[in-house]
């Protein structure tokens, strides 16, 4: 190989390498998106229980009016 095409093809790799590591280090914006996520994902799930559990109590709630109608 021609010396200049190996000095290209080190600089390539150096350079490839600098970009990968940089992506692994998380930094504040990108912990902050994920703090966001998890906590946005917390309160779908807690929305979702509660609305579960207000779907039980109007449904026994059902069932006691039925049964005081059926008396």
């Amino acid at each position: 190989m021609k010396k200049s095409l190996k000095q290209t093809l080190l600089v390539l790799i150096a350079i490839a390498m600098l970009v990968v590591a940089g992506c692994d280090d998380s930094g504040p914006m990108e912990t902050a998106g994920e703090e966001i996520d998890e906590a946005a994902e917390e309160a779908g799930e807690q929305i979702e229980e509660a609305g579960e559990d207000i779907q039980e109590e109007a449904e026994e709630g059902k069932d006691v009016v039925d049964d005081a109608i059926n008396q």
